[in-house]
Formats: structure tokens, C-alpha cells, sequence
């Protein structure tokens, strides 16, 4: 993938979560009341699944993964780690398959620029992924807990 380093980061970082907040209700129309798990389903892609780690009021953290079945079994990648603001309307990745979260990947949060590069990286990512993923128009379906 293209290396883009914007001059303001700061800004496009903001503006790219704002984007990624619209990207994901517009895929995964339901976001707002999935409690579990749901899945995306599109013609001979992939399925794309969501798994709900965390909610609050003002907040959802999900993860976003692709299925994929291979002679190991089922492989969920990339798991993106990623957390919904619904107050401010934001989504800012916190980590994926690859890469950690920013705090345990480095140690001196006090390195502003490396901070910043990282978080960079890891919504640009999203941004690409999310646009593919639209453009694949997956239908997704909430998985119902059996009680």
C-alpha cells in the first residue's frame, strides 16, 4: 500500500474517523443495536463478521473481520479493533491483526509524532478497507442468541 503522510495529521486523522463513523453505519446499518455478533454476506466474497467487545452509552468497540477458510480452519483477518463514538460521531481504529494497541506498541506516550504515525496508519488502513467493503455491498444479518 501507498505511503500518504498528510501535512496536518492531526486534522486528516479527524476527518478520516469521521469518515470511517459514516462508512460503518451506512455498512452495517444496524451498528447502533447489534449486541452480540452479526454477519455480511455478498456474492462470492468473503464473509464479513462483527463481534460487539464492548458498549456504553456514548460508545461501541467492535471487531471487523473478514472469514476465511483455509486448510487450518477458519482464519479472521483483519480483525479490526475498533471503537465507535456515537456522541461525536467517530470511529478511530485502536489496533488489528498486525499491529497492537497504541499504547502497549509505544511505550513513551509522550512521543507525539510516533503516536500520531501509528494511530495514521492504522485508520488509513480502515478508510481503504472500509471502501472496499462497500463497494462489495455486503448485507449484513444479526446472529440470534439461543436461550
Amino acid at each position: 500500500m501507498a505511503k500518504v503522510t498528510p501535512l496536518n495529521k492531526s486534522f486528516c486523522l479527524q476527518t478520516v474517523c469521521e469518515q470511517h463513523y459514516q462508512k460503518i453505519l451506512y455498512l452495517i446499518h444496524d451498528i447502533k443495536t447489534i449486541n452480540n455478533t452479526a454477519q455480511g454476506f455478498s456474492n462470492e466474497k468473503p464473509v464479513l463478521h462483527v463481534k460487539i467487545l464492548e458498549q456504553s452509552p456514548y460508545t461501541k468497540t467492535i471487531e471487523l473481520s473478514h472469514f476465511f477458510d483455509n486448510e487450518f480452519g477458519m482464519v479472521l483477518e483483519p480483525a479490526v479493533k475498533i471503537r465507535l463514538y456515537f456522541d461525536v460521531r467517530t470511529a478511530e481504529v485502536l489496533r488489528d491483526y498486525k499491529r497492537i494497541e497504541v499504547a502497549n506498541a509505544i511505550k513513551d506516550l509522550g512521543k507525539v509524532k510516533e503516536v500520531m504515525d501509528y494511530k495514521w496508519r492504522l485508520n488509513y488502513f480502515l478508510e481503504k478497507w472500509l471502501d472496499h467493503c462497500l463497494k462489495t455491498e455486503y448485507i449484513f444479518k444479526q446472529e440470534v442468541e439461543m436461550v
